[in-house]
């Protein structure tokens, strides 16, 4: 056997393994998401577990077929793939600037541009990628665009942003991280 039909071959016998993991699972819809007993724990609710507590192997194992899936981590409750702390004080230190794109599992929040009362022909944009899932202070970093308007023309052009920018909004986040943790008692 070989050229094609091998090939052939191959996809076929691939075909028919993740059609089998597809048919493995015989459990209800309602069942899975309650749980044997049908109801569900506050924790699991919050959690998004659906009253299960123990993910279900798979034929080829943690990494999926072609291993793209993520080992599972341990879950805190928290619904994001970041440090909670760390995500809800970013939010809270740039919530007056609009957001664009807030992705909670991919750790990166964009904002639009804004532009200051006081300058207003500078305008500013955000970005905040948090790193981690454990509240570090190496575990957020902040980029700051600025942008100008040009004498000629009223065209916005880039313009250079004090690198002490970056920092003192890191530490900003890091300081209302902190203070939600205490708050949260752990």
């Amino acid at each position: 056997m070989t050229g094609p039909s091998r090939l052939a071959s191959i996809v076929a016998a691939a075909l028919l393994a993740v059609g089998a993991t597809g048919c493995a699972d015989e459990t209800s819809k309602y069942e899975r998401a309650t749980g044997p007993s049908g109801d569900r724990s506050r924790e699991d609710v919050r959690a998004g577990l659906g009253g299960r507590t123990q993910e279900q192997g798979t034929l080829f194992g943690p990494g999926g077929l072609l291993g793209s899936k993520a080992e599972k981590r341990d879950d805190t409750g928290t619904g994001v793939a970041v440090n909670a702390y760390l995500w809800r004080a970013s939010l809270d230190t740039i919530n007056f600037i609009p957001l664009v794109s807030a992705d909670p599992f991919g750790g990166v929040i964009i904002t639009d541009w804004y532009t200051p009362s006081e300058t207003p022909n500078e305008r500013m944009k955000v970005q905040v990628t948090i790193l981690d899932r454990e509240l570090r202070a190496d575990g957020v970093r902040v980029s700051v665009f600025k942008q100008q308007t040009s004498p000629k023309g009223g065209n916005w052009v880039d313009a250079q942003v004090d690198p002490r920018t970056n920092i003192d909004i890191e530490n900003a986040i890091l300081t209302r991280a902190r203070q939600l943790r205490i708050a949260g008692g752990s």
